[in-house]
């Protein structure tokens, strides 16, 4: 498999930050080929260089953010269904009490890592244009695969902050917005949407191996953008349901006549099996590669090396994601035959001493579901150490779940479609099939299926926004979101966790970037 995030002398030029402390420290760096945006972009190759770096600054998800955490633990933590064996790291810590603030560091690593992006992207669809001469098919494609890069990007922020700036163009400091001020939720909004459109019309293939992004994954994208627009904040309702719904079928129907292109897969080991990492079900991921930055969730989330055994061949665990037992039981508590908390399925309770050796209990379950066996090892196949596992950002269990929500809420009902839709996913999970819901019945279930298929993959924390409703392990039913007590802390959410707290750091230097968010001081 082709693999394209090459660490490069471009690369280093190309590292813009959008909000910088002081003087830049990326405006101080030396390229140590004299080259600049101004005088590089001259060769086709140089758009695929600009978009592979767009790309490769995704990867801030699962950037380190202190001692035993790392960035991707920020939008599970405050969901209530995650602990730590460690509780070393403050930052963690406090998201896991619902007491984190704007000076916490996966706060301002996520803000700065999305801005990131943006600014490469930003670059990429400044400068690609003016290329010539270039093919303007390839033209249009990288044009495309860099509208994505911003969308995704904008995604996250505007679901996490709500009011963000809004910076289409590459930044000097001698830019007239080089200081921005906050622009409205739902132009922010606006542009994703008009980003996604722009990808989806560039011409790109529905499934690419090689992990650059494809139509299935703009489509769904797109489906999961106007599904968020009509939940809160913007409360657009049946009109922006439907617009979800019709995007989503766009991909249901591809699958239908292609089978062995888009689909789910048939085992959940091939979630987190390297030979399938941008293929069938993962319509998009973020991509690792151990010989320049490998896969950073193996050691979190195995167990504590406090249990005195490895058992990987990549050494010792750290233990700093661990589900709650109480969601873990939830799963059987209430569907016995609930697939996904077998053993080695999302979870497991044991395994091998140094991945090879004796069966050997853990004494509680740790997450499965982005166990890398070919870098930790299993009896007969030793462990590399070294993990090329990709972190999944959208799956096609996704867009099933996307159109079977979207469709009933849109037309007040559930139709055949959204019936199948909801049913193979749990059909996956050794469910039984549903039938005859009436429309709040199936909304249930289909929210529940979220939460239990989606757990840990950065997903549940907006379903929890969008919805303002949390899912109560007690129940199986859902909570209003204010009030809802997090069993993983005995904590409470808040009106003011709908959205993160600015980064301090931001504020002091751009005031423009004032007031706060609710909640969070001034």
């Amino acid at each position: 498999m082709k693999n394209y995030f090459k660490k490069t002398a471009f690369g280093i030029l190309l590292g813009s930050s959008l909000f910088m402390t002081g003087c830049s420290n990326f405006l101080d760096e030396q390229d140590p080929s004299n080259l600049s945006p101004d005088s590089y972009y001259t060769l086709p190759e140089h758009a695929d260089a600009a978009v592979y770096a767009a790309y490769a600054r995704a990867r801030f998800v699962g950037s380190g953010a202190g001692i035993f955490s790392a960035n991707f633990q920020m939008l599970e933590a405050p969901t209530g269904t995650i602990t730590t064996a460690t509780a070393q790291n403050s930052d963690l810590n406090n998201l896991l009490g619902l007491v984190y603030d704007g000076d916490n560091l996966h706060v301002r690593q996520w803000w700065t890592g999305a801005y990131r992006v943006i600014a490469q992207a930003n670059l990429a669809l400044d400068k690609i244009p003016g290329i010539n001469p270039m093919d303007e098919a390839q033209k249009k494609r990288t044009l495309g695969e860099a509208s994505f890069m911003r969308a995704w990007a904008y995604f996250y922020i505007v679901r996490l902050w709500g009011d963000a700036p809004l910076i289409l163009k590459p930044q000097t400091a001698s830019s007239p917005d080089f200081y921005p001020t906050r622009t409205s939720t739902e132009e922010v909004y606006n542009q994703i949407v008009a980003d996604l459109k722009t990808a989806e019309a560039a011409g790109l293939p529905w499934m690419d191996p090689s992990g650059r992004v494809g139509l299935a994954a703009i489509k769904t994208e797109l489906a999961k953008v106007y599904l968020t627009m009509a939940g809160a904040p913007l409360n657009k309702g049946v009109e922006y349901y439907k617009l979800a719904a019709d995007k989503a079928k766009e991909v249901l129907d591809y699958s239908v006549a292609n089978p062995t292109v888009i689909n789910l897969f048939t085992n959940y080991s091939d979630l987190h099996d390297v030979s399938q990492n941008n293929r069938l079900e993962h319509l998009f991921e973020i991509q690792y590669l151990a010989d320049i930055e490998g896969n950073p969730m193996q050691s979190l989330m195995l167990p504590n090396n406090s249990l005195a055994k490895n058992i990987s061949a990549a050494g010792s665990g750290v233990g700093s994601s661990v589900p709650t037992v109480s969601f873990y039981n939830s799963y059987k508590k209430y569907n016995p035959t609930d697939k996904r908390t077998d053993e080695q399925q999302f979870f497991f309770t044991s395994y091998f001493v140094d991945g090879t050796g004796a069966a050997f209990p853990l004494g509680a379950p740790y997450l499965f579901k982005f166990f890398d066996v070919a870098c930790h090892g299993a009896p007969g196949k030793p462990g590399t150490g070294r993990s090329n596992l990709n972190m999944p950002q959208i799956r096609f269990a996704e867009t099933l779940l996307i159109y079977a929500e979207a469709q009933n809420q849109a037309d007040g009902t559930p139709n055949a479609t959204a019936y199948d839709a909801l049913n193979r996913v749990r059909g996956r999970a050794n469910l039984p099939v549903l039938s005859g819901l009436t429309k709040a019945t199936f909304e249930e279930a289909v929210w529940r299926e979220r939460w239990h298929e989606f757990a840990y993959e950065g997903i549940i924390w907006f379903d929890m926004v969008r919805l303002k409703k949390v899912y109560n392990e007690d129940t199986n039913g859902f909570d209003n979101f204010t009030g809802h007590v997090n069993k993983n802390s005995g904590a409470a959410l808040a009106d003011k966790h709908l959205l993160f707290p600015l980064p301090i750091q931001e504020i002091r230097n751009n005031p423009n970037l004032r007031p706060q968010n609710p909640g969070y001081g001034s």
